[in-house]
């Protein structure tokens, strides 16, 4: 309903329907807009005072709009911010609900049992190595100093007794300094958190992770009270060099327990979880002493120690413990943890693995690897080694897989195979000495013709008629070749897998020449019972596996004797390869004051080069070569094998009393030599074909390599006027060359 107002100023009238509704939507002449219909000039000005007295009116009206259009806008305001915040509060829910349906259900979350640590000791008990992700012992919270506690929260979350689990305000703080520093320079994860990715998640760098580490860490908090969450935080924390848990890493930095670290060493360990693998002080001591610095100042600054304190700890910290992680004893570490599975099953506890390996003499064969590889690899073209050092019972004393076990964790000893060449013919003549032969038989070194496959000695010179015990020493390939074939491959197969060999072996005509693949440690094994007198071994290193509570979980047995050699040809085979060191292949072997024994060899195109020597004491097989198979620069088993073995087993040798190898002293001593030694032929013998005397036929045509490296005798010695000192034995040439090499030995 709207009033009408008649010309004049007559009474208004009151107009109904759609009349009143234009009425009302009629705009007042401040609201009109130019040049509209309704914006027309008035006829006449208004005469009535009244009219003046409402002239102020439109500017009253437009306050009033203002007014309410200020508050319109606060009201619209706050409406949109409850909007948005109640759509904000329903993502954040979305989000979580969706996080967590991507996490195992809250219900079945428990703490993960940590894993079980391996620890090695060697045979003096000392601590060789340690596997397994936690290498510490759980230490209570109230049994650690308490800076040591302090030092954690000081420098990665001085809220942690306030907060939830996560705190709001260390997240705004390091987003501010982040800002400020245009990077990455503070996180804002709590210890709850931070333990939450180390008992559930992983170390990836994704907002997923983010939001799951967020939301675990809030029920570790409902779950836990504080001090349980700071106690299963230190001992789960990595602090580099493979220490998990703050008491492994006080052993491993500082040795000794993380009970009795002091502040500056409570200082370095809090300082490492920021970068473990960067600031580990075995690394980088100047980067792990300057980031105590900032710890030691953040502990200050909480309160928890004086600046007196702070200022007397700096550079306090020492380190007790060598780096770590690239010793060749990890190579034996990799070995025992490959067969524990075998002897105790399953291991699911903490175990103490005891061995035979001797520090000292790993220490050596370790040395005597690496340095003369440093010295010698690029002259020879050599890459790689192995040393494996067994007593003559089988116990392992010492192993090197490779020079340098932080680049390559292949082990060269236990798992490489290669062709040993002429370090297998020990198996052929000893299948010879039990057939009937004798260290004095005589067998024709000359040019052989197997169905084209023509086997030549190292230098292509042929000493007509000699004895088993000079073909051996001068390793001959003919020799060993006609042996063969006159015993039978599959009779020499069969006794080297009596000695030890478990590889498969061919057996071809050339495997008098060792061209069928082993390992450094079963060849070795196989040597052992030249050395114990004839008994056979089972190549070990773990004696006893107990539990860190005590309990034994395996003690290994006695082996049961086994004579795989009879003691008659054990003292054959001794004598013959006792020529080897005195006038063979490996005369730079030697030890003084002790009787040793042994064998070399070279494979085809110099790609592997082999020295196993014993004496009564230990019996070390060494192997030099490349990983790819070239070949090396004429490496031979005589040249840089034997310098290996003779610094090894030299250091190895002191200080322990001497002693002969069994049966060493029997019937094919120096006189026997003597009385053999009319019996050998000058170098000038003519070639001669295959003796009648071959039992079996050769395999169809084989093609294979000539292995082994051969010594040429010295040449033959002119006639001389007679010496009336001279022994009567001693003739001139070939003869007198071995005989004068008996006596000087006998001396």
């Amino acid at each position: 309903m709207a009033w009408g107002r008649k010309k004049g100023g007559a009474r208004k009238e009151p107009l109904f329907g759609l009349p009143a509704a234009l009425a009302d939507l009629r705009l007042s002449p401040s609201d009109r807009i130019p040049g509209g219909s309704d914006d027309k000039p008035a006829k006449s000005k208004p005469k009535s005072s009244d009219s003046d007295a409402e002239r102020p009116r439109p500017a009253r009206s437009s306050g009033n709009k203002r007014r309410k259009s200020r508050g319109l806008g606060i009201g619209r305001l706050f409406y949109w911010t409850a909007v948005l915040g109640l759509w904000a509060g329903i993502a954040v829910i979305g989000v979580v609900v969706w996080v967590g349906a991507h996490l195992p259900p809250i219900q079945s979350l428990e703490i993960p049992k940590r894993p079980p640590t391996i620890q090695i000791v060697g045979l003096d008990g000392s601590v060789l190595a340690q596997r397994g992700e936690m290498a510490g012992a759980n230490i209570a919270l109230k049994d650690l100093p308490p800076y040591l506690p302090k030092a954690f929260i000081a420098i990665e979350d001085r809220r942690f007794y306030s907060h939830f689990g996560v705190d709001p305000l260390g997240i705004a703080r390091a987003a501010v300094t982040n800002v400020l520093h245009r990077g990455v320079s503070q996180g804002g994860s709590t210890l709850t958190q931070q333990l939450a990715k180390n008992l559930f998640l992983t170390q990836e760098r994704t907002m997923m992770r983010k939001l799951q580490e967020a939301e675990l860490a809030l029920w570790l908090e409902r779950k836990h009270s504080k001090n349980e969450i700071l106690e299963l935080y230190l001992n789960r924390v990595y602090f580099g060099s493979g220490a998990y848990g703050v008491e492994a890493a006080a052993q491993r930095y500082f040795g000794k327990s993380a009970k009795n670290v002091t502040v500056a060493e409570a200082a370095m360990l809090a300082g490492l979880v920021k970068s473990p693998s960067r600031l580990a002080p075995n690394r980088n001591p100047e980067g792990a002493e300057q980031r105590a610095r900032v710890v030691l100042a953040a502990m200050a600054d909480a309160g928890f120690i004086t600046e007196a304190q702070a200022k007397s700890s700096i550079g306090q910290a020492s380190i007790a413990v060598k780096p770590a992680g690239a010793g060749t004893v990890n190579y034996v570490a990799d070995w025992i943890g490959e067969v524990l599975d075998d002897l105790v099953g399953q291991i699911d506890q903490d175990i103490v693995v005891q061995t035979t390996i001797d520090p000292k003499l790993q220490n050596a064969a370790e040395a005597a690897i690496i340095d003369e590889l440093a010295a010698k690899s690029v002259k020879f073209n050599v890459s790689q080694g192995a040393l494996v050092a067994m007593t003559p019972g089988g116990a392992v004393r010492a192993m090197v897989g490779g020079r340098n076990y932080s680049e390559s964790q292949y082990n060269r000893a236990v798992t490489a195979k290669r062709q040993p060449g002429s370090a297998f013919k020990p198996f052929v003549y000893l299948t010879a000495v039990e057939s009937g032969l004798t260290p004095d038989t005589i067998r024709t070194d000359a040019p052989l013709d197997i169905k084209g496959w023509k086997p030549e000695n190292y230098t292509h010179e042929y000493f007509g008629s000699v004895t088993l015990t000079q073909a051996l020493a001068m390793s001959l390939n003919t020799v060993a070749v006609r042996l063969g074939l006159e015993v039978g491959a599959k009779n020499v197969v069969r006794t080297a897998h009596r000695l030890g060999i478990s590889s498969k072996l061919e057996p071809n005509v050339s495997i008098a020449l060792g061209t069928s693949e082993v390992s450094v440690i079963e060849l070795v094994g196989a040597y052992a019972p030249f050395a114990n007198g004839g008994l056979g071994v089972s190549p070990h290193v773990i004696t006893r596996i107990k539990t860190s509570s005590g309990k034994l979980l395996y003690d290994r047995p006695t082996d049961p004797p086994s004579q795989v050699i009879e003691p008659r040809y054990d003292a054959m085979m001794n004598s013959m390869m006792r020529e080897t060191l005195i006038s063979g292949t490996a005369r730079k072997a030697e030890i003084p004051g002790w009787t040793a024994a042994g064998k070399t060899g070279t494979s085809q195109d110099y790609r592997d080069a082999w020295f196993i020597g014993y004496t009564a004491h230990l019996v070390t097989g060494v192997w030099l070569g490349n990983d790819d198979n070239t070949p090396t620069k004429k490496a031979t088993g005589g040249g840089l094998p034997v310098e290996v073995w003779t610094r090894f087993m030299k250091a190895a040798h002191q200080g322990v009393p001497v002693a002969s190898v069994p049966n060493s002293q029997g019937n094919w001593g120096p006189a026997n030599l003597v009385q053999i030694s009319s019996q050998i032929t000058p170098p000038s013998a003519p070639p001669v074909q295959l003796q009648p005397q071959l039992r079996e036929p050769p395999p169809p045509a084989p093609m294979p390599p000539s292995g082994g490296y051969y010594r040429q005798p010295p040449p033959v010695r002119a006639s001389a006027p007679p010496n009336p000192n001279a022994r009567p034995e001693a003739a001139a040439g070939l003869d007198g060359w071995l005989v004068d090499r008996v006596f000087s030995r006998s001396r």
